[in-house]
């Protein structure tokens, strides 16, 4: 028999509940488990309010769990690890400092050897397409450009995971189709594991090997599909047949809740 490998991330039985104003409190996600394997893309994918962002603030030690565990290779997270790197939906750049001076400030805050962080500064801007804009501002970029630097910046000190809140969430619809191919290229190129929470079915399916379906807060994954489409995946691949079968089971789960929520 094969041995099952550990996984990178192990979430077991989460639970969070936040304190309202009032001093009630409120269950924003309920007994949730997932496994992450190494090198692997999972998207998330819930309703507006489930605890997606939420989960993936715990995997990144900014939020304490109310309950459960969640392990990165068999260590209770314990707060914020230098082995993981963050894209928020707004790219959060500095604007007083040059793309390159933005990429390079995990290398300063962990202070890293100088002249070799300026190399993969700038191999990251290469690998993300700015090459060239190392010395522009942050105001003379477009969205999708400030969100590949902000991917460069998570990258820039080398993490094992890289977690990603809904990156593409604010860019129109013709540069979000792009930056999902950019970020499969990114990946492939990187290798990195990565946990992409999104409201896109399509993109979803597009990027991920697995995603996981919230359901309504609180949240708890009610259901893991495997995406077995095979790679390098383009804009075609949202015309396989495997594809479209897959986009329909995924949106009738929001269209029952819509239904249920009547």
């Amino acid at each position: 028999m094969t041995a099952v490998a550990r996984p990178l991330i192990d979430i077991r039985d989460v639970r969070k509940q936040f304190r309202s104003r009032s001093g009630t409190f409120l269950e924003a996600l309920s007994d949730t488990s997932l496994a992450v394997q190494a090198k692997q893309f999972l998207c998330i994918v819930g309703p507006s309010g489930c605890g997606k962002s939420t989960l993936l603030r715990m995997i990144a030690g900014l939020e304490t769990v109310s309950g459960g565990t969640i392990e990165i290779d068999g260590v209770p997270i314990l707060g914020p690890r230098r082995d993981i790197g963050l894209v928020f939906q707004s790219p959060v750049l500095l604007p007083w400092r040059t793309v390159l001076k933005n990429v390079l400030v995990p290398a300063e805050v962990l202070k890293l050897n100088s002249t070799s962080s300026q190399k993969r500064a700038h191999d990251l801007l290469k690998l993300v397409g700015l090459d060239g804009f190392a010395d522009r501002y942050p105001d003379e970029l477009s969205g999708g450009m400030k969100q590949r630097a902000a991917i460069a910046r998570a990258l820039m000190h080398d993490p094992d995971i890289l977690l990603m809140d809904e990156p593409f969430g604010a860019l129109d619809a013709l540069t979000r189709e792009a930056m999902n191919l950019e970020l499969l290229r990114i990946w492939q190129a990187s290798t990195k594991t990565v946990v992409l929470v999104t409201h896109s079915i399509e993109e979803a399916l597009l990027l991920s090997d697995r995603v996981a379906v919230f359901a309504p807060r609180p949240g708890f994954v009610r259901e893991l599909i495997d995406v077995p489409i095979a790679r390098p995946r383009s804009a075609a691949t949202r015309s396989d047949p495997v594809f479209i079968r897959l986009a329909e089971k995924l949106r009738s789960y929001f269209e029952a809740d819509k239904d249920a929520g009547k």
